[in-house]
Parts: structure tokens; sequence; C-alpha cells
């Protein structure tokens, strides 16, 4: 394994902050995961293990180990009755990997097109679009445990699966390291194309048609394109904050106040907002900290106009949720993690 000191991690992370990694290193083999235990740099409790870095915002310099997974490789492990099974190796890019999907005439993941990062950080966020999340069509998470040194695997139950949540992101982080996912999708197309504005951009594109799965992931590639910044460009980590979740009454009480409110009735009986309209009813697009900055086409993305530090991220965000509160009575929550950890 190849182990370098002192790197920069500004073109690992999509945001750009300025930061640095006290030891750096680009997994190829996940067989050599056991090995890292023997490295005198390896500390389970301080490691870094890092996909596409399209949700993590650096605050400052990592003073241990970061790990990069760029394990690679699709496999097709089972085929029954109209479902098809594919172990998917961590490393891959996500959207790279539904398009293939697409390509092999499979459907499923189409509404989760472009969404920046890996395949082994899909489950830990439970990333989700347009009505549709990961956990959807995962049938287990292949992962290598810290505690039991041995490789394990996880069933979709196991993976406590919840909005933006999961085991790996709360009582087994940093246990479980993901190397692979198992994902379950099907031959036959059901579309789900009924999330904001879905509908009529592929209303538009198919003139009259049915869609197909493909047609779904172009609409949403459209969509996103037009909307989001491109990370290459202007550097940005996605939603910025998960889209509250509020009691019926409280939905009822703003929906009186603001009519045209964009509201998802949950099962639970709760009201899911869309953050980025309560921001962007704040007046805050455009509105900027130093070099971060609110989007000013997409109000739910803070983009990094150039030189922006921690410092200008955090009291951007800080301002935004002040507001939101102040006009809404809604708190926010970040979806991006801050490293290293402090407290």
């Amino acid at each position: 394994m190849d182990i370098r000191q002192d790197v920069d991690l500004r073109g690992y992370h999509t945001f750009g902050l300025p930061a640095r990694a006290k030891w750096f290193c680009a997994l190829k083999d996940v067989r050599h995961l056991p090995g890292l235990a023997e490295c005198p740099q390896f500390d389970p409790q301080s490691v870094l293990w890092l996909g596409g870095g399209s949700n993590v915002l650096f605050d400052g310099d990592y003073p241990a180990l970061v790990v990069r997974l760029e394990n690679k490789g699709v496999q097709e492990v089972g085929r029954e009755n109209g479902r098809v099974w594919l172990d998917v190796q961590a490393g891959e890019v996500w959207h790279d990997f539904v398009r293939l999907t697409l390509d092999r005439g499979l459907s499923g993941l189409e509404n989760l097109s472009l969404i920046p990062g890996t395949v082994g950080a899909a489950p830990v966020q439970n990333i989700g679009a347009y009505g549709v999340e990961v956990k959807d069509c995962i049938d287990s998470v292949y992962c290598y445990d810290w505690e039991a040194r041995a490789f394990v695997r996880l069933r979709n139950e196991d993976c406590r699966f919840a909005y933006r949540e999961s085991l790996f992101k709360q009582a087994g982080k940093g246990r479980y390291v993901i190397v692979s996912v198992r994902f379950v999708l099907n031959e036959s197309f059901r579309p789900n194309v009924q999330y904001g504005d879905l509908a009529r951009v592929l209303a538009e594109s198919c003139g009259g048609r049915s869609p197909t799965a493909k047609d779904v992931s172009d609409a949403v590639c459209r969509i996103r394109m037009r909307k989001l910044p491109d990370p290459a460009v202007l550097g940005n980590a996605g939603s910025f904050f998960k889209n509250p979740v509020v009691a019926a009454e409280q939905a009822g009480r703003l929906l009186a106040a603001y009519p045209a409110m964009p509201h998802y009735p949950q099962a639970d009986g709760t009201v899911k907002l869309a953050a980025g309209w309560l921001i962007d009813r704040c007046g805050l697009k455009g509105f900027a900290v130093g070099g971060a900055a609110v989007h000013e086409r997409q109000a739910l993305v803070l983009v990094n106009r150039g030189g922006a530090t921690a410092a200008d991220v955090r009291a951007l965000a800080a301002e935004i949720c002040r507001r939101v509160v102040r006009q809404f009575d809604v708190v926010l929550h970040p979806e991006p993690v801050w490293l290293p950890v402090h407290g």
C-alpha cells in the first residue's frame, strides 16, 4: 500500500475547501483492508474513509489517515422473476453505474441519476431524489467490520435506513467500511414521476408516448443540469440542507399563510417541506458570505465562488438557518458532514 504524507485534499472533495491530509492512501484492492491495521499510520477511530467527497466539508486539515476507496467492478449475481441482482464495488462512480443499469435494460435507479459521489457512499446517506431512495433498491451491503476483523454482509433491514440516515452514519460509524453494494433491480419498468417537475419535463420530451427508464433518467439529468452547478466548475456539495419534516398541524398553519408551498404528506402523518423553497422565499438566492454563496438558481445549494473558507460556509449556513426559523419557525439541518469532527 502506498501511503503518502501531507496530501492536498481540495481535489478529493467537491466543495474545494482548503485542507490537507496528514496521510493519504488510494485503496484499489479491498483485500488489503485487513493489512491496513498493521500500518503505523492506521487508527480505526480516526481514519477517514473517502468516496467521491460530495457530502463532506473540511474544517481545516485532517490530522490522520485518509483512505480513498477506488475498487471497481459490476457483476450480475442472480436473475429471477423479472428481478436482477448486481454486486457493485464501492469505488464505482454512482452516475456511471446508474447509466450502466439502463444500458442493460434494468430499472429502479433512474430517478437517482446524476447524483455525485460513489456507490459506496450511497447507502451511508441513503441518497434520494424525485420520490425514490436508494434503500428501495438495496438487497444488502458488504462491509469490512473492524470490530470483528472480518468481512460481513448486512441485509437491508440491518442497515437501519431512514431519511438521509443509516447504520453507517449512526451506531455503525467507524465500525463498518462499505466494500460493495448488492442491488436488486427490475427488468420491467414502472415509472415514478410524480415528484417535483419531473412529470412535466418528461411529458414535454416524450410527446405523448409512454416513457422508458432512460427517458426518466434523461429528464432528471436535464432538470439537475439546469438547476444545479457542476462541481468541476463551481465547488458545491449538492443539496446542503435536508428537507425538513414537520407535524401536520404546523404544515397546516404554513399552508394557510403560503398556499403555494410545496409539501409532501408522509405515511406517519407528518409533512415534508422543500428546504430550497423556504430558503428562496427568504430572498437568499445569491446571498454570500466571503467566498461562499447561495446558488443563484437553486437555493438549496451552497457554492464556492472561489477562495471560500470553512468559516465562510459555516457563517452562511447559520444565517440561512436563522432567517428560515424567523420567517417559518422551521429548523433546517445540513446534509454534508464537517470534518474533522471536533469535541
